[in-house]
């Protein structure tokens, strides 16, 4: 299966990267909306779009309103927005407000509070609540007879056992580092994830593949914190890389 990075730095775009969006072709699944979303139209191959919101923060739903531009180039029979009930009100009534955006999109709401599961074609997915200003929440895919892929951002990093085994048998694990150890404390007071406390999760999680997203715009060395986990997570049987926009990332085969 492929993950197309869309975008995959935090907080605002820089030069090289756009903010939080990823797709998931074969399933028309898109996780979280930031700024790269406009790059989605010529990847489409669905009749249907699915976004996944772990939450609504701006970085990660200002897409939302790069969709009719996406939908007029490749149309779809059915776009559906999925997120908790509280984020998708906050994203209807302020950011497609008529005076911040005045063009309403055709999309379905689907609220997931009440979802302890759900599927999209073959796909089963579930979610639980993160520590982050405001919360976020992860979400957890399985297809059917096919890989398993989760997606947690804007989190400090759970390392509880409920947590940890909630992640265990990932094909990709996609996990925001967005400070180095020598921010934790930053990491802390803003709801994100250093170093060290990813390689404790990964460790004990143990995926095939971790992804380092959510990057840091104004770092200029992003590459530090993948040396970092990379040094922590010697000998273990997980590839280690740090997400890039434009990459192509197959996993579960």
């Amino acid at each position: 299966m492929q993950l197309h990075c869309l975008g995959t730095a935090g907080y605002h775009p820089n030069e090289d990267r756009h903010t939080s969006c990823y797709f998931l072709p074969e399933s028309g699944i898109v996780l979280d909306a930031g700024t790269g979303l406009f790059r989605l139209a010529e990847l489409i191959e669905t009749p249907t779009l699915d976004i996944l919101l772990s939450h609504a923060h701006l970085d990660h739903v200002a897409g939302l309103t790069f969709l009719l531009d996406v939908l007029y180039q490749r149309p779809v029979d059915r776009l559906r927005i999925w997120g908790e009930k509280e984020k998708l009100a906050a994203i209807e009534q302020h950011l497609f407000s008529d005076l911040l955006f005045p063009v309403p999109i055709q999309a379905e709401y689907r609220e997931i509070d009440a979802l302890p599961e759900f599927t999209i074609g073959d796909c089963t997915i579930r979610w639980r609540p993160q520590q982050h200003p405001g919360m976020s929440v992860g979400y957890r895919l399985d297809w059917l007879n096919g890989p398993r892929l989760l997606y947690l951002t804007d989190t400090t990093g759970d390392d509880s056992g409920e947590a940890i085994e909630w992640n265990a048998g990932a094909d990709l694990l996609m996990h925001e580092c967005y400070f180095a150890d020598a921010s934790s404390e930053w990491a802390n007071k803003t709801g994100h994830t250093w170093s060290s406390r990813l390689a404790n999760i990964a460790q004990a999680s143990a995926p095939k593949h971790l992804m380092l997203t959510h990057v840091n715009p104004i770092d200029a060395e992003p590459e530090r914190m993948l040396r970092e986990v990379t040094e922590a997570l010697r000998g273990r049987q997980t590839c280690v890389s740090l997400a890039a926009d434009r990459e192509v990332v197959e996993f579960g085969r």
